[in-house]
């Protein structure tokens, strides 16, 4: 062995007891700290004075060279191991930051229903409100038919009465109008006659023609608010649709909440289930490394031995002739080593009617629920928020919102045109001439309507 060559010279060559005792104690220290470089345990010793090494000695070495290929064997293992629980706690952090990004998907998902069902609500209470303004227009309806009724029941009251007395004086009676007022003793008795037929005449006539326009007039307004009231129906009926719609979309959105939960629940279910392999490839782990361990600490042990064993012989085969003979003892040259190659890690103004001008260039383009575009179509709130846009006004795409933009006016009489009219659930631009011009259903697209076709809520004025 190279070592002990090499220590046996320097020994032979010290004269000194203590000299020798500190190198002894040296080559002791060198073996438990497991740095001495062996030779070959199958090289030939072939310098004088050395003996063969024994069985002991043999079988030693070889046992510390199996120790060694073995830790060579379980660090690959363990290197391996650790790649392997590396990837696992990867697929482990993987599935978390799914977890993560599903909940956040899930959370959206949840304000998307809780914005559906405030259109849901939103659709109700207008509903609600068209059902009442309908109720109104039906009992303003039936007041106007009672009161046609009256008239033409007058009507037939006074011709009857008129048919009467004609048919009393010409049919009937024995003195014609013309004899009523040739009998007349002097002129302005036949005057007098004459005057009283012509008045009984012109009343008959004018309590006909009065009836008759009282039966014009109420049929004219029967007209109008039958008219309001199919539109109040269409709105309605559109926004019953819009609701159904929104809850099939609810429905959708409900199902694929729980879609979520579910794959939520299996992304932690084989997070959970990785763990588990994890913390088995981690005792596995700590087993390779404890076997590693237990053969580094064999090794150790055997070096330690070997160390004792040969401070022991070399000892004990020191003789005076022995150092004579240092002149000539000469070390063999070590055995060549091979380290491992080292791992790197790595209104009404003119703004006002402006608005206004540029809003009724629509009239006519559709209506298209939650749209708002002037010429592809748009709802009321988009409709208006489309048209301010223009104008550099920014306003929400909700009416209720908008009504909290601008100025409160008090009533119609001070609204001008460019206001902003706000009815149940609907709003539309006041064009100053009792009219309003809005995005009306989808039957009716953006047109022109009353201003008063439905009880105002609110106005609003956005420029000057």
């Amino acid at each position: 062995m190279v070592l002990n060559h090499i220590l046996t010279v320097f020994i032979r060559k010290t004269h000194r007891a203590a000299g020798r005792l500190v190198l002894l104690a040296l080559m002791l220290s060198v073996a438990l700290h497991a740095v001495p470089v062996y030779a070959d345990p199958t090289e030939e010793q072939t310098q004088e004075g050395e003996t063969a090494p024994s069985e002991e000695e043999i079988r030693r070495q070889q046992e510390i060279e199996a120790l060694k290929a073995q830790q060579q064997q379980m660090e690959q293992e363990i290197s391996g191991a650790r790649s392997e629980l590396q990837s696992t706690e990867g697929r482990i952090s993987t599935l978390h930051s799914r977890v993560s990004s599903l909940q956040g998907e899930q959370a959206a998902l949840l304000g998307e229903m809780d914005e559906v069902n405030r259109d849901i609500f939103d659709r109700m209470s207008m509903i609600d409100v068209l059902e009442e303004d309908i109720a109104e227009l039906q009992s303003q309806y039936e007041i106007k038919q009672e009161e046609y009724d009256e008239a033409r029941g007058q009507e037939v009251v006074q011709y009857e009465a008129m048919k009467n007395r004609i048919r009393f004086m010409y049919e009937k009676g024995d003195v014609t109008y013309v004899e009523m007022i040739m009998k007349a003793a002097t002129f302005g008795e036949m005057l007098n006659k004459a005057e009283y037929v012509n008045k009984l005449y012109e009343y008959d006539r004018n309590m006909l023609l009065e009836f008759q326009e009282i039966q014009r007039v109420i049929a004219e307004k029967q007209e109008e608010l039958a008219a309001q009231k199919k539109e109040l129906e269409e709105a309605q009926k559109e926004l019953k649709a819009e609701k159904k719609a929104l809850e099939e979309k609810l429905a959708q959105l409900e199902v694929e909440y729980e879609d979520y939960e579910e794959r939520i629940a299996d992304a932690r279910s084989l997070a959970n289930a990785l763990r588990v392999e994890a913390s088995e490839q981690e005792r596995a782990l700590s087993v390779l490394v404890a076997q590693k361990n237990q053969a580094a600490a064999r090794e150790q042990s055997l070096l330690a031995e070997q160390a004792a064993a040969e401070l022991a012989q070399y000892a004990a085969q020191e003789t005076p002739a022995e150092t004579q003979e240092e002149g000539t003892e000469t070390a063999p040259a070590p055995a060549k080593t091979t380290q491992p190659a080292k791992t790197v890690s790595s209104g009404g103004s003119a703004a006002g009617r402006s608005v206004v001008n540029y809003a009724s260039q629509f009239v006519g383009n559709p209506y298209v629920y939650g749209g708002s575009s002037l010429t592809g179509g748009t709802d009321c709130s988009g409709f208006t928020m489309a048209v301010y846009s223009n104008f550099g006004v920014s306003l929400p795409h909700n009416s209720e919102a908008q009504m909290n933009y601008g100025t409160a006016i008090a009533s119609l009489d001070e609204a001008v045109a460019g206001d902003l009219l706000f009815y149940g659930g609907h709003v539309g631009i006041y064009c100053g001439d009792g009219t309003i011009v809005h995005a009306s259903t989808a039957a009716t697209g953006i047109k022109y309507s009353v201003a008063t076709y439905r009880p105002i809520i609110g106005i609003r004025r956005l420029v000057n």
